[in-house]
């Protein structure tokens, strides 16, 4: 059975909407902290009060948000010096992903007291394992990594130069988006065609909807039903095949046109080289000429 020593911050993930989906560990820590720090103390108190822990004088809950997060981690780092255990939790998940927390658990490192991470859910994992994403065929990369993006920026031009970045990446990345916002980021990432993206939408709540389809497509499936613009997202962008050179790309259609006919030819060459079709087929006209 593992210790759990005084003067020492836990880190501890929550349900991200299923409220079953907390550990045995977190709800023994929870109950055994001193003080639970969080980011708004009314939903940790009704989240507490669910599972039968009780929050007051004798287990305060602490505010540690966003805009105070600096100033809140001194107050944590003074309990912590003084011998008590502190209990971190963010709205849902796990904390300093995308949520609050990264600086807190940086000021308590800095002053060298203890920190323990108690695992549990995550909106990305959960997504990560639903999408089946794998290594794009092709790539010389026998990784299956992936890149957490979390929310791209809100202002449409820094959006636009977020997802050209995406683009050129040919890894798996996961993507984080808010409801009011959804429909701006399914518009954005049509530029990315056919390139696969899984949307998780109120994953593990009850009406969660998981589906994949080609980038391009995004915002119809969204607008298909009123619903689906409701909740939180997260989402999985698949991997893209490496992008050939121009000179692979043209030496792969002059192979192809010695066998097939030319609509057959570019429509194949564009297929393995991901090379645009527009552009493979102005290359097919000229080397027919010639």
């Amino acid at each position: 059975m593992q210790h759990y020593p005084e003067a020492t911050l836990y880190v501890v993930a929550t349900p991200i909407g299923n409220l079953a989906d907390i550990s045995l560990r977190a709800l023994h820590v929870l109950q055994l902290v001193d003080a639970v720090a969080c980011e708004d103390t009314r939903h940790t108190q009704g989240m507490l009060h669910h599972y039968g822990i009780q929050t007051g004088a004798g287990k305060p809950l602490l505010v540690v948000h966003q805009h105070n997060e600096a100033q809140a981690a001194g107050l944590v780092v003074e309990r912590l010096q003084r011998g008590e255990r502190v209990a971190y939790v963010s709205d849902a998940g796990t904390p300093a992903v995308s949520d609050p927390g990264a600086r807190l658990v940086a000021a308590v490192r800095a002053v060298g007291l203890n920190i323990m991470p108690l695992p549990g859910a995550s909106s990305v994992t959960t997504v990560l394992s639903a999408a089946g994403a794998t290594r794009a065929e092709g790539s010389a990369d026998s990784a299956t990594g992936f890149v957490f993006v979390g929310f791209l920026p809100s202002k449409a031009g820094e959006r636009d130069q977020a997802i050209q970045a995406l683009q050129a990446d040919t890894r798996v990345a996961v993507i984080l988006e808010a409801p009011h916002r959804i429909e701006a980021l399914a518009r954005a990432l049509a530029v990315l065609q056919g390139r696969l993206v899984t949307v998780g939408r109120e994953l593990t709540k009850q009406f969660e909807e998981i589906a994949t389809v080609p980038a391009q497509n995004l915002a119809d499936w969204l607008t298909a039903s009123p619903q689906r613009t409701r909740g939180e997202f997260a989402l999985v962008l698949h991997a893209s095949a490496p992008q050939e050179s121009p000179e692979g790309s043209t030496r792969v259609l002059k192979l192809l046109l010695t066998e097939l006919p030319l609509k057959t030819a570019v429509r194949m060459a564009a297929e393995i080289t991901g090379a645009p079709r527009n552009e493979l087929y102005e290359a097919a006209l000229k080397l027919k000429k010639q």
